[in-house]
């Protein structure tokens, strides 16, 4: 078989690119995933009770780039929604991001006060602090909020989700959730935020709608590797598995959900509530929040961090420590050698992207390839 240009991996990454050789550059496109669906992680489906579930956990689209959001919005009406994250706390759900209305709902008023005050004196008003940088200010009233703040919020959860102490990790993680000096209780302050109105699924479908895409499931690189001919390469599967792991496993993070239906209408109070200090999952997510959905019944996930383990389970999240990133640099020395094969996305890239910047990272990959 011979085609101008092989994809890999029918994900967010893969989508983009193959939409966009195809409708600017006229040229035919085969498309290839292991799955049995499109969309890749972000794929949804609506179940028996009429509830569009996210198969492999919650994904909320959000971002500040104005060229991704109208790119997408090409393939879809949005319902807007924002995001918002509780954590169960000494018995309460409070906002995550810890916040000054998180701070007044766990302390008694005086206390609050007080830490409000030196919080805002110290850093300014909404403003976004690492927990890491926090623990270092010095202050007797600030050390005791920072060491209750990593106690009740960061240490358990980090330890679950990543299997080690926030200070191991690189700095780019831990501050994905900082400390927001800010009474606004959503999860992302990005100008554009929403759920596809119709789920990600029917998006990714409009994108892929082209007689120029040959779309192929249930079909590994491996597979078809020796039969098949192709000018360009676009390769967003595992980096290390296309060079048959020569310099060793890069490390991943995996996840396991467990999804169960409740006869009743809601289950909790909000979509997403986090278990930092109870129990061994990281947290529950409740689907019919983010399209609205009604039904009598509702879905939720377990969701249970895990190592991840070759041919067990799924690759999730890269581990970003320096032994990890200077492993990925020597694969990407060897990318880089190859002629028009091209790497992408959170496992092309060994890199934690958000839906929106491994859009934008096809995009201008596509701008640099059809020059």
């Amino acid at each position: 078989m011979k085609v101008k240009n092989l994809i890999v991996g029918a994900g967010i990454s893969g989508a983009t690119l193959a939409y966009k050789i195809a409708t600017e550059l006229q040229e035919d496109v085969l498309i290839i995933d292991s799955k049995d669906h499109i969309g890749g992680n972000c794929y949804d489906y609506y179940n028996t009770d009429g509830i569009c579930v996210h198969q492999y956990g919650t994904h909320i689209f959000h971002t500040n780039l104005k060229n991704v959001w109208d790119f997408v919005s090409q393939f879809t009406k949005w319902y807007p929604y924002m995001h918002k994250v509780k954590g169960f706390i000494d018995g309460q759900e409070v906002p995550i991001p810890f916040n000054l209305n998180s701070i007044y709902q766990v302390f008694p008023q005086t206390i609050a006060q007080t830490l409000e005050h030196k919080l805002i004196e110290k850093f300014g008003f909404n403003v976004k602090v690492p927990i890491l940088e926090l623990r270092k200010v010095g202050d007797e009233d600030l050390n005791f909020l920072a060491d209750y703040i990593y106690e009740k919020v960061f240490l358990h959860y980090t330890l679950k989700q990543w299997g080690m102490k926030p200070e191991d990790l690189d700095p780019a993680v831990t501050g994905r959730v900082p400390v927001y000096i800010s009474r606004d209780d959503r999860y992302f302050q990005d100008v554009y935020q929403g759920i596809p109105l119709h789920g990600y699924t029917a998006m990714f479908q409009k994108m892929l709608d082209s007689k120029l895409i040959n779309v192929q499931l249930n079909t590994k690189f491996s597979d078809i590797r020796n039969d098949v001919s192709f000018e360009r390469l676009f390769y967003t599967g595992p980096i290390d598995e296309f060079f048959d792991f020569e310099l060793g496993a890069l490390p991943y993070r995996s996840l396991k959900f467990d999804f169960v239906t409740f006869d009743t209408p809601y289950f909790q109070s909000n979509s997403v509530i986090n278990y930092p200090n109870n129990y061994d999952f990281t947290r529950i997510g409740e689907y019919k929040y983010f399209l609205n959905d009604q039904s009598n019944k509702t879905v939720v996930s377990f969701e249970y961090p895990q190592s991840f383990e070759i041919g067990l389970n799924e690759r999730y999240y890269p581990i970003v420590k320096d032994e990890n990133q200077a492993l990925y640099a020597k694969y990407l020395a060897k990318a880089q050698a190859l002629h028009n094969v091209y790497f992408l996305g959170r496992l092309g890239d060994y890199k934690y992207y958000d839906m929106d910047k491994a859009i934008n990272r096809a995009l201008e990959l596509f701008e640099k390839i059809k020059k």
